[in-house]
């Protein structure tokens, strides 16, 4: 599966240049946030695809104006052509706003959700904006990742998580795709980035396995 990764940036080459070759065998588009919404109802009305996203930080248009026609995937479990993606909208809290999170109110999202990650014997492709804590993240909190993440990773080892946040301009020997502990591949989806899963195998987890472990590393 070809998946288009966007975050952050609006890309002029899909925006102000567009062609319709640029979307040509592209599968699923993924936002990761903070884009505007005028450009992803844009994209899921030019592409013959889905468009799947997660409210960034400074997504609060979205409160009053979602993109239309395109699939919220914040705390929800989607699945397209046998994978199963879920997200997690929102960064650390540094201010007041709606998509603003700190550790604990993060890590309530995840158990709020755990019962369609249970019920879909784990995750595929997990998307957020902000990055996980110690793997791609930065030092100062606006741009700090969550802990809880990790934890995730390590319970569902997903195989990839796509994620938006810190721009490429932000930190020396920025990478797109990075290999986590758990086997995890951690893509930073800045502007935009075309992903090639190739066969990506969907591999399903105990039921009990996951409740036990959710429970024992997830709990408030």
């Amino acid at each position: 599966m070809k998946i288009l990764v966007l975050a952050d940036e609006e890309s002029k080459s899909l925006w102000d240049y567009y062609s319709p070759d640029k979307l040509e065998g592209v599968d699923l588009i993924v936002s990761c946030g903070d884009l505007d919404s005028d450009y992803l109802e844009f994209l899921v009305t030019m592409g013959r695809c889905p468009v799947l996203y997660v409210p960034g930080n400074h997504d609060t248009e979205y409160v009053k104006k979602p993109p239309e026609g395109c699939i919220n995937l914040d705390e929800k479990v989607f699945v397209y052509k046998g994978l199963r993606f879920f997200g997690l909208g929102g960064s650390m809290k540094y201010k007041k706003g709606p998509y603003m999170f700190s550790e604990f109110q993060m890590r309530h999202k995840i158990l709020r959700s755990r019962w369609q990650i249970i019920k879909n014997r784990g995750i595929d492709v997990l998307v957020t904006h902000a990055p996980l804590r110690g793997f791609g993240d930065m030092s100062d909190l606006p741009h700090r990742g969550y802990e809880c993440f990790n934890k995730l990773l390590d319970i569902c080892h997903p195989a990839y998580m796509l994620h938006g946040h810190v721009h490429a301009s932000y930190m020396a020997g920025f990478k797109r795709e990075k290999e986590h502990p758990s086997g995890t591949v951690v893509v930073n989806g800045f502007d935009k980035y075309l992903l090639d899963t190739g066969k990506a195998v969907r591999k399903e987890q105990n039921r009990f396995r996951l409740w036990r472990e959710m429970w024992q590393n997830m709990s408030l």
